[in-house]
């Protein structure tokens, strides 16, 4: 039996089966063997079907942060790339006219942003059908995510790719969950918990556990809410966690009426690449979510040089990450840095160390030693 077929048998047991008290503990051993099954077409152990690139699939990477196209064959992807970085991707009708990845890139707010055209997965891509495995496997690395769909039917396609990705272990718009899972050589397993479990219990957790083997243990929820497939996906360990935006793509086909409703979809941008419509809120949109910082850089008596920002992330944005992005040997030489702007407490300038937090469109000046 194969491992997709494996998985299918036990999909069908768990839809099968009522949650109830009584079945909690054989539901927490599905769940558990199905994440490990598709843990096996993630990584085969043997063969050349892997999660990795492939022939044009391995691409360089460039500019500060990485977005990946991904969508049904002929929803538009190639157009909008090809508008947006001047950046050839093949277009047609036709299905499958993207082969390989095509890079290319994109100033926003003076940062560097590569963009990659995947080419278009179907129905079953995680499973290995097409060349869906090493599409998503780029996808797994990208800084965000555009889902590209088609108007007239987004909502289907919709589900449809976010099944193929969260198959592929990428979580979309959600943070990690706050489980802390401590593996000890005796003692039991140990439950806490300071939040109510509310969609999971105790014996679907010790369920789980005894699937994967785990019998000294000290598990720590943390967040209301948490689900069987929370503490699978901690325990598993190789999810990734990205943020999507859907891009529902070909507005000129359908009405006012229509593209109000398409609104309501959450982390959407109604676009036409065709007709170049909405663009300009997609750019932002996506500005946005990468959650970037610009800095600007300036040198002893002169002005600030606005025109090339040193672009960091939010989160590693402190004068010391600025300082490792123009050169490492600066953070060594530094006596003191001068900072303007948001973060700053003085309109006038703030004397700061190398921990000091940046904010978006600081001005920072560097003292050596």
């Amino acid at each position: 039996m194969t491992t997709v077929q494996k998985i299918k048998e036990v999909e069908d047991e768990m839809a099968k089966t009522q949650k109830n008290k009584a079945t909690s503990y054989h539901l927490g051993q599905l769940k558990a063997k199905l994440a490990k099954l598709k843990r096996e077409l993630i990584n085969p152990s043997t063969g050349s079907g892997g999660g990795g690139g492939g022939l044009g699939f391995d691409v360089a990477r460039t500019g500060v942060a990485s977005v990946g196209f991904v969508g049904f064959p002929s929803v538009g992807k190639s157009t909008l790339m090809s508008k947006l970085t001047g950046t050839h991707s093949e277009v047609s009708e036709i299905d499958f006219t993207t082969l390989t990845t095509v890079p290319g890139t994109l100033k926003v707010h003076g940062a560097p942003i590569q963009i990659l055209d995947l080419p278009g997965i179907i129905e079953g891509a995680a499973d290995g059908k097409g060349r869906g495995r090493q599409v998503i496997a780029v996808a797994r690395t990208c800084h965000l995510i555009f889902i590209v769909l088609d108007v007239l039917k987004p909502l289907g396609d919709k589900k449809i790719i976010e099944t193929e990705l969260e198959g592929f272990g990428i979580r979309l718009n959600k943070k990690p969950p706050n489980i802390t899972v401590r593996r000890k050589e005796k003692g039991g397993v140990a439950i806490t918990n300071t939040a109510p479990l509310t969609h999971i219990d105790q014996d679907e957790i010790r369920a789980i556990l005894s699937e994967y083997r785990i019998n000294n243990v000290d598990i720590a929820i943390r967040e209301p809410g948490i689900t069987a497939d929370d503490l699978v996906d901690v325990i598993e360990g190789n999810r990734v966690y990205i943020p999507a935006i859907y891009v529902l793509n070909k507005i000129d086909a359908i009405s006012i009426e229509e593209l109000d409703l398409l609104y309501k979809i959450p982390m959407s941008v109604p676009v036409s690449s065709r007709e170049w419509w909405n663009i300009d809120e997609l750019l932002e949109k996506m500005w946005e979510t990468l959650n970037l910082v610009r800095v600007y850089t300036k040198p002893r008596g002169l002005a600030p040089d606005y025109s090339a920002p040193v672009v960091l992330k939010r989160g590693k944005c402190s004068v010391e990450d600025f300082c490792m992005a123009i050169h490492k040997e600066i953070a060594k030489q530094m006596k003191y840095a001068i900072v303007w702007g948001a973060s700053a407490k003085h309109s006038r300038g703030q004397k700061v160390g190398l921990e000091h937090i940046l904010e978006d469109e600081d001005v920072v000046h560097i003292s050596k030693k």
